[in-house]
C-alpha cells in the first residue's frame, strides 16, 4: 500500500509536524511506502489565478472551471499541480493533517483543493461523489485543536467536529475517496490558551500519538462514513431516501 500525506502547518517543530512524522513512521513500519506534501515548506501557492496558466483558453475574463478544464486536455496544468495530483493518483490512502483555524481547514489547505481537484480532469458532471476519480482509494482526515475534549460536540463551546468537518469530508467523497471518521487531537493548548498542567499536557499529547500509531496500524478495520450517492437523488438531485422509507 502506498500512503500520502498532505501536511498543512507552517512550523515543522509543531504537534502536527509530530502527527506526521508519527504517521509516517508508522505507516512505513506496517510495509506501506509513504510520501508527504509539506504545503508551507513547499511554497505552495493556495490562490487560483490566471498567471498559473499560460496558455488560456480565455485571456480576456478568467474563469477558474474553463481553464483547469482546458489545461487539463492540454497538458498544460502548473507543474506544482501537476505533481500533486501525480501524488493522489499513485496513493491508497492520503492523510490531511492540519490545525483546525476558524473551525475549518487553514487557507492554504483549502487553496490546494482549489487547485488541485481539477474541473474536467478529476471530475466532471457525472464523475463525482461514489463514481468519483479516486473511488477505491480511502482518505483520512488527522485535525489538531487547543481545546479539551469536552468542548466540543453538538451546542458545545468549541464547536460540533461532524458540522465543522462536513464540507471538508463532504469534498473528499465527491472526488471519490471512502472517507474514514477523523483522528482528532484534542487539547494542543499554549499561546495565552492553558487547561492543564505542563506535565499532564506532556503524558496526553504522547499518549496521543502512540493512538494515532495504533490507529493508522488498524485501518483495516475502520468503517468509512456513510455519504449518498447517485442511487440517493432524484433526477434533480433531491434526496429520494425518504420515499424509500414509504
Amino acid at each position: 500500500m502506498h500512503a500520502h500525506i498532505v501536511h498543512a502547518h507552517p512550523e515543522p517543530t509543531s504537534y502536527n509536524g509530530a502527527l506526521t512524522r508519527a504517521a509516517r513512521e508508522s505507516l512505513s513500519d506496517s510495509g506501506c511506502s509513504v510520501t508527504v506534501s509539506d504545503l508551507h515548506q513547499s511554497d505552495f501557492d493556495p490562490v487560483e489565478r490566471e498567471v498559473h496558466y499560460a496558455k488560456r483558453v480565455n485571456g480576456d475574463a478568467f474563469a477558474a472551471l474553463a481553464e483547469q478544464r482546458h489545461a487539463w486536455e492540454e497538458g498544460t496544468l502548473p507543474k506544482a499541480v501537476q505533481n500533486e495530483i501525480g501524488n493522489l493518483q499513485r496513493a491508497d490512502l492520503v492523510i490531511l493533517q492540519f490545525p483546525l483555524w476558524w473551525h475549518g481547514p487553514p487557507a492554504i489547505l483549502k487553496g490546494w483543493m482549489d487547485r488541485v481537484f481539477v474541473n474536467g480532469g478529476l471530475y466532471t458532471s457525472r464523475m463525482r461523489y461514489d463514481t468519483g476519480y479516486f473511488r477505491g482509494k480511502r482518505a483520512l482526515v488527522s485535525v489538531t485543536t487547543g481545546a479539551p475534549r469536552d468542548a466540543f460536540g453538538p451546542g458545545s463551546r468549541g464547536g460540533d467536529f461532524d458540522t465543522m468537518l462536513w464540507p471538508l469530508q463532504y469534498s473528499l467523497h465527491y472526488m471519490g475517496f471512502s472517507v474514514l471518521p477523523p483522528f482528532v487531537s484534542y487539547g494542543v493548548q499554549g499561546h495565552g490558551y492553558s487547561y492543564e498542567d505542563e506535565e499532564s499536557l506532556r503524558r496526553r499529547l504522547g499518549q496521543n500519538l502512540s493512538d494515532w500509531r495504533s490507529h493508522l496500524s488498524a485501518l483495516h478495520s475502520v468503517a468509512p462514513l456513510r455519504f449518498p450517492g447517485w442511487e440517493d437523488w432524484d433526477e434533480k438531485g433531491k434526496s429520494i431516501r425518504s420515499r424509500r422509507a414509504t
